[in-house]
């Protein structure tokens, strides 16, 4: 156990050359197979080994590198951010739009929610299912759909001059950029928030609320005494994963060119991170805060609620609408919605413009920006490299989600909850903190992303998406009953030989819906692939989008046609994986 710790630590610890970490992993894997030679423990060792490679030793190295000197602990690094105005302002941005898109996205779905879960109309399964559209399309995408229709001569300032509103146009994204990135991750937030909510409240006994009713007490006293505090560990839970993403979100503020929040930050001082401690610091700070927000979750939340119990206590019962009541509900869903889907016909409007130049909308239309998307000299190798990394990425979380999720729900070692609990971690760290980190602790090695990224790359999809196949994975053992595998195993057959041959075949469309999700994910990841891929050979999709925005000429027109091949991309997955799973699709994301 001694030697086995011990060849742990020395795969993290800060300043060992990279040879010396794998050096260490051989040790590891070899102790564990001198005491017991198994399938089970070889490949318990080989995940913790992947792991503390290629998700701790980064962190480590960030957290030394940010508290300490050569003179040893020192908080200096930490405090200057705060005495350096820039920092500071960033700072106080970023909490201050990641807080209020988490109260926008709650305010928006609110309503929804209830009307959703406690109202019947005609049209509202169709009108929740298009509510979830914005998950369809990479926020930072959407951007620039956003900053075609703010333009001072976009689609809303001609649409107003046009109408006789105004006389002439309106910076808006002029000195409101802040504005315009918390709109649009509000837009694109507020569905997994919604999600969120509509579970909590469809875990409610309306006996309950019905009783407060019936005790005097009005609607509005119903709802915050009654119905929100049932239903607070789903809040909390669609709060805390929108305000993560809100607060690590690079790819939004570089379209809007808002540069003065957090993930900006630390994006501007990778090129000098040797001799500037601030980018260290920075990715402390937040990863800091995100783990708090995810552990104060799981703390708070991740036993039984309150909601759980009075869950399916009396079957709820929903107030059917009528007239002009139903009205009512269907415009604000059709509200929303079609607010939400702005961006996404912006982006489809110039990926299909001729000329749009003092019009509302385009003056022709062609269709030559899609057939050169999926020919130029910048998108084509992109693509190429996109499908190539997002594929062997899959193939590893395939590998890794299959063993850990055997490893939780068939083997009876004390250690396997904790590979599951540290296997879903990624979700709680930003793609911005583990893209840091991997650039800073793979500095002069062999995965330096500067030499060649696309290893990096890889690895850093692998980490980023395993918990989606994990979770598909793990569904699908739970599924599948262990007196199949005793009999093979009773016959004869190894334990490898009972998984190939017995269980895999069964757990086939639970691995191919979570194959799906985390190659599609992979394949439109933009922090690691902004961050990571530093040559043009290796640009991935996501890259080469935002690169294309930066050409004068046709450059934008390019950026939103490719946006529209991953978008139908996207959106065909999601619809495949779906189909397989049904309404188990969920389970992935607990």
């Amino acid at each position: 156990f001694l030697f086995r710790t011990a060849a742990v630590v020395l795969m993290v610890l800060p300043g060992m050359p990279l040879w010396g970490r794998f050096v260490a992993t051989g040790l590891f894997m070899g102790a564990g197979l001198v005491r017991e030679l198994s399938f089970t423990q070889f490949f318990s060792d080989f995940v913790v080994s992947f792991l503390a490679l290629f998700l701790f030793f980064p962190l480590i190295h960030v957290l030394r590198e940010g508290f300490f000197t050569r003179q040893g602990f020192t908080l200096d690094f930490f405090f200057a951010i705060f005495r350096n105005p820039t920092t500071r302002t960033g700072i106080i941005n970023s909490l201050v739009l990641a807080l209020l898109t988490t109260l926008a996205t709650f305010l928006i779905t609110l309503p929804l929610a209830w009307l959703t879960v406690r109202t019947s109309f005609r049209g509202k399964v169709l009108l929740a299912g298009l509510l979830l559209l914005p998950l369809v399309l990479p926020p930072f995408v959407g951007a620039i759909g956003m900053r075609r229709l703010l333009a001072r001569f976009g689609t809303l300032n001609m649409a107003l001059m046009n109408a006789g509103v105004m006389d002439s146009p309106i910076d808006w994204l002029g000195n409101n950029k802040f504005w315009g990135v918390l709109i649009l991750q509000t837009l694109h937030l507020f569905p997994i928030m919604y999600l969120n909510v509509v579970s909590s409240l469809a875990n409610i006994d309306p006996s309950l609320e019905e009783a407060g009713k019936n005790m005097g007490a009005s609607p509005f006293t119903v709802l915050r005494r009654i119905t929100l505090p049932l239903a607070a560990p789903g809040i909390f839970a669609g709060s805390a994963i929108v305000f993560i993403w809100a607060l690590t979100d690079l790819g939004t503020p570089l379209v809007f060119e808002y540069r003065e929040v957090i993930p900006v930050l630390i994006f501007d001082r990778i090129s000098d991170m040797g001799e500037n401690p601030e980018g260290y610091a920075l990715v402390v700070m937040v990863l800091l805060m995100t783990l708090s927000t995810y552990f104060l979750s799981k703390r708070l939340f991740g036993g039984t609620g309150q909601a759980m119990l009075t869950k399916n206590l009396s079957q709820s019962r929903e107030r059917v609408l009528k007239g002009t009541e139903a009205f009512f509900a269907r415009s604000l869903f059709l509200v929303v919605i079609f607010l939400s889907v702005l961006p996404h016909l912006s982006v489809l409007l110039t990926s299909v413009a001729d000329r749009w130049f003092m019009t509302a909308l385009p003056a022709s239309y062609t269709t030559a920006h899609f057939r050169e998307a999926l020919a130029h000299e910048l998108t084509v190798p992109s693509m190429a490299n996109s499908i190539f990394y997002a594929s062997v990425a899959t193939a590893v979380d395939l590998f890794l989600g299959v063993i850990l999720a055997w490893l939780v729900t068939r083997s009876k070692r004390a250690e396997a909850k904790y590979l599951d609990m540290l296997a879903m971690l990624p979700l709680a760290l930003p793609g911005i903190v583990v893209a840091f980190g991997y650039v800073a602790a793979f500095h002069h090695t062999v995965l330096d992303p500067r030499r060649d990224p696309a290893m990096l790359l890889i690895i850093a999809y692998s980490v980023r998406r395993l918990p989606y196949v994990l979770r598909a994975a793990y569904a699908g053992f739970s599924q599948v009953s262990e007196s199949l595998e005793e009999a093979a195993l009773n016959l004869g057959a190894t334990p490898a030989r009972t998984l190939r041959r017995i269980t895999l075949p069964l757990i086939g469309a639970n691995l191919l819906a979570g194959g799906i999700l985390a190659f599609t994910f992979a394949l439109l990841e933009v922090s690691d692939s902004l961050i990571l891929a530093l040559k043009t050979n290796s640009f991935p999709i996501t890259k080469a989008i935002y690169t294309l925005l930066g050409r004068v000429d046709d450059g934008l027109a390019l950026a939103c046609a490719l946006g529209v091949w991953s978008m139908l991309f996207l959106g065909t997955s999601l619809l495949l994986a779906n189909s397989i799973l049904g309404k188990k699709m969920g389970e992935l994301f607990r």
